[in-house]
């Protein structure tokens, strides 16, 4: 890639290259692969996984895992692929350059165990699209949608599989009741809220493939303390 960055996170156990001016994840990501709870032996696919981080994440977590990555833009699985490499995870990580349209399971082998995803959230007609192309995919329902991820989750999905997708809060409505359309039954819900007294602004939703209906709402998950450091909820996911 022409022009990345090089960040070290974990106590330095975890190296990741990101696009200096294009897309860069957030701590979205982070509370998404905590959230995640793969089992021992999980096949984990992640859907539009930028960089990788997520992928990576998890398995330094959850050594017992085998994970694929899914990215559309060629670019940014470029960058995927040199960070499993950096981190020595090619034994147990694969990224996929492929459009979630044309994904079979012959892509990935057999069905998942799990899918996560923290896909792109915009609306073609919410706001200014960004200038920069890399981001506007990334942001922006430009080559995927929210009914098109749920489909893709599905297809790649085990009987009785988990999804897990993080969400903004103001699109709740929407992504419950897609999930429930497409047979990936929402299960267990927790809002991210940026401090205790600020509205949600995230929603973190796990569904299961035909499951039964019944929804936990579990604890809010609060990021900073009144004077803007992380709370120690958030400090436990960027540690080792």
């Amino acid at each position: 890639m022409a022009s990345s960055t090089c960040d070290h996170f974990l106590n330095g156990r975890i190296v990741l290259h990101q696009p200096r001016s294009g897309y860069r994840f957030s701590v979205d990501a982070v509370i998404l692969s905590h959230l995640a709870c793969p089992q021992r032996g999980d096949r984990v696919l992640d859907l539009g996984t930028g960089c990788g981080v997520i992928p990576i994440l998890i398995a330094h977590r959850n050594p017992h895992t085998q994970l694929i990555g899914v990215e559309i833009q060629h670019d940014l699985a470029g960058c995927a692929l040199r960070n499993v490499r950096e981190n020595r995870m090619g034994d147990r990580i694969r990224i996929v350059a492929k459009d979630m349209v044309n994904l079979s399971l012959a892509d990935i082998g057999k069905p998942a165990d799990l899918v996560v995803s923290n896909p792109p959230y915009r609306k073609l007609d919410s706001g200014r699209i960004n200038a920069h192309a890399q981001r506007a995919v990334a942001r922006h329902e430009l080559k995927i949608d929210l009914n098109l991820l749920l489909a893709t989750a599905r297809r790649m999905l085990r009987k009785s599989g988990r999804f897990v997708v993080i969400y903004p809060s103001v699109r709740a409505v929407d992504l419950l009741t897609g999930m429930r359309a497409a047979g990936l039954e929402p299960k267990s819900l927790t809002m991210v809220h940026s401090t205790a007294s600020a509205p949600a602004r995230l929603v973190a939703v796990t569904g299961i493939k035909d499951g039964r209906p019944g929804l936990e709402v579990n604890a809010a998950l609060h990021l900073y303390n009144d004077d803007g450091t992380y709370t120690r909820a958030v400090e436990k996911m960027f540690s080792p």
